[in-house]
């Protein structure tokens, strides 16, 4: 079978206007239960698209550690490919693929560090070996080898030894304000139903419906 042989049908359920959420951010929240309760495999991953200021795309795939009303959090090294590129133009794609559930979430937003307290804070949850990590790795640089890597985690468990793993200054969060939300609904034929919220100027959203 070759990729343009591939086939599914899309059936499971519909979208409808009077069944939405006025708020983007809370109709983000109905899915986002839904999808925990049917026990999805890392239902928090996220694909990340970023530009750099020349218009250079780039994607990958990302953990959401976190929402609210104002947006969405990830963490990273900001020294990073994706984070230099959110240096230099502070926008953001994210996509959500339910696949159990035939459903897709693209949010578009603008993106700004968060606090370092909630850096912070966020940090020293996370396991020892995570920590250690976020020291070792020179994210996105090219680098000798793994055993190098795994001599540098070494090192820095050494360092640190009995004592408190602190957040690394290169490394924290980020928010995704989100400035458009579509909810897409896999439907028979290809004739999927999409509504999208768009932030108004007033701090509403609107809902419009969009062709497949």
């Amino acid at each position: 079978m070759t990729a343009a042989e591939l086939r599914k049908e899309y059936s499971q359920r519909s979208l409808h206007e009077n069944e939405m959420a006025p708020r983007a951010m809370d109709q983000f929240e109905r899915w986002w239960l839904e999808a925990l309760q049917s026990e999805l495999e890392e239902a928090n991953a996220m694909t990340l698209a970023t530009a750099s200021a020349d218009g250079l795309p780039s994607a990958r795939i990302v953990l959401l550690k976190g929402y609210h009303p104002k947006g969405f959090l990830f963490y990273t090294n900001y020294n990073s490919f994706k984070g230099r590129q959110l240096q230099e133009n502070p926008r953001a794609c994210l996509v959500f693929f339910w696949k159990a559930l035939e459903r897709q979430i693209r949010i578009t937003g603008v993106v700004e560090k968060i606090s370092q307290r909630e850096s912070d804070a966020y940090f020293s949850s996370r396991p020892v070996g995570s920590r250690i990590g976020a020291w070792a790795s020179p994210q996105s640089e090219v680098i000798q080898s793994g055993p190098w890597l795994l001599e540098q985690a070494g090192q820095i468990e050494k360092k640190f030894a009995g004592g408190e793993i602190p957040r690394p200054p290169h490394w924290g969060g980020y928010l995704v304000r989100p400035v458009t939300i579509e909810f897409w609904q896999g439907r028979p034929n290809r004739l999927h139903d999409r509504l999208l919220y768009s932030l108004q100027e007033n701090g509403e959203w609107s809902i419009e419906r969009l062709a497949p």
